[in-house]
């Protein structure tokens, strides 16, 4: 993976001073005066104004002191925003594209994965047993965060009682960069399980393209007609690109 050399070729300024040489401390030594005195600003300015105070860099940045305690981490995460191209990316990265980052180890990648857990955890709080419909920027906001930045496809069904409450959510499938099995009647089948009325399908692609293929459209034909025979109502099926989402009810394939 490919990691640019931008910010090490920049031309030398007073914020320099804030950086240092990427080195382990010796035990009990205590962290150079500049880093400890950079880490306190850094927090402070988090506390003060949030992330929208922060570029990417420096919020990966507080991530990476609890990973790396003991030394400088400014390059690291300069180094992780330059080869994903951001925060969201870097902390959705798989374990072994991580692990091509000089200076990711175990640590760091517990780290990041945490992160990435606990916003997916908080963005499905937001739409677990809540009505769908009035709450419908919260679940495309739960599916780009659980599943846009994902280097395979993955197959989910959103699971809705008669009242459009949404009772669970599940994944059916995982498959390859540009294909996931799915099995119609297990879908129904799984819904007769929960005592669900209607589902949602949500899948997305790894290219970024959300463009329906052929054998998407297909699949969710046959998807509505084992619904159909089950008198379950199939709402939609969403496909979830890098940057945005497609419907195939807005689109009139549904």
């Amino acid at each position: 993976m490919t990691r640019h050399s931008a910010f090490e070729e920049a031309p030398q300024t007073l914020f320099d001073l804030d950086e240092a040489v990427p080195l382990p401390l010796p035990k009990g030594q205590k962290l150079p005066s500049y880093i400890a005195d950079h880490r306190k600003r850094l927090r402070a300015r988090f506390r003060e104004g949030g992330a929208q105070a922060l570029p990417d860099y420096e919020l990966l940045e507080l991530v990476l002191f609890r990973a790396i305690p003991r030394q400088d981490v400014k390059p690291l995460a300069r180094d992780l925003i330059d080869c994903f191209g951001d925060f969201n990316r870097v902390i959705t990265a798989s374990d072994p594209q991580l692990k091509e980052v000089k200076g990711v180890g175990e640590a760091v990648i517990t780290e990041l994965k945490l992160i990435e857990a606990a916003a997916q955890r908080l963005a499905r709080a937001r739409v677990l047993q809540r009505h769908v419909i009035s709450s419908w920027d919260a679940v495309l906001d739960y599916c780009h965060t659980t599943m846009a930045h994902r280097d395979t496809e993955q197959f989910r069904v959103l699971f809705l009682d008669r009242k459009n409450t949404l009772i669970a959510d599940e994944e059916q499938a995982k498959g390859t960069v540009d294909h996931v099995p799915v099995y119609p009647r297990e879908i129904a089948k799984r819904a007769l399980e929960l005592n669900a009325s209607a589902l949602i399908l949500v899948h997305n692609h790894p290219s970024g393209d959300p463009t329906p293929s052929q054998s998407d459209i297909d699949m969710t034909t046959q998807v509505q007609r084992a619904c159909q025979a089950l008198d379950l109502t199939l709402h939609d099926h969403l496909i979830i690109g890098k940057e945005r989402e497609l419907s195939f009810r807005a689109q009139g394939y549904l």
